[in-house]
């Protein structure tokens, strides 16, 4: 593999990342002071209604769905994005298109999720619309994840 090289004046991270990097510090200091066991349910749903649409809408749903599918998951933040974890550990989150000015948002699962399957699997998913059959598709996926 070549290694690559940056010119000097060109950043390490881009804006965005460094907004990531800044608001997942604020979360890792709001958790050592409530405690990361605290109920973040308010704070998830305050972060998806900041979201421009269609970004939105596809947060809320998608945080319908999780809820729904399994209910044992904590909602939090991470890095910015709405997220839901188990046993303190991140499982699965949603990124929204804006936040790194993608085409499309994403649902990603991170790796304590139960989704093995044979010696290579997708872990993370574009999503542009919820149709029920996505939602169906995101329930299964996050049911077994959980599981």
């Amino acid at each position: 593999m070549a290694a690559t090289t940056r010119a000097a004046d060109e950043p390490t991270f881009t804006e965005e990342e460094r907004a990531a990097m800044k608001a997942r510090s604020t979360e890792v200091r709001a958790e050592r002071r409530r405690g990361a066991a605290a109920d973040q349910t308010a704070e998830v749903l305050e972060k998806i209604a900041s979201f421009g649409e269609p970004d939105r809408a596809l947060a809320q749903r998608v945080h319908e769905i999780v809820v729904a599918a399994a209910p044992h998951l904590a909602p939090r933040l991470w890095y910015g994005m709405p997220a839901y974890s188990k046993d303190g550990k991140v499982l699965c989150f949603f990124k929204p298109a804006e936040k790194f000015k993608m085409r499309y948002a994403t649902l990603g699962f991170e790796d304590p999720a139960a989704l093995d399957d044979g010696t290579m699997w997708p872990t993370v998913w574009a999503l542009t619309s919820i149709t029920d059959e996505v939602a169906d598709r995101i329930a299964e996926l996050v049911a077994r994840a959980a599981a």
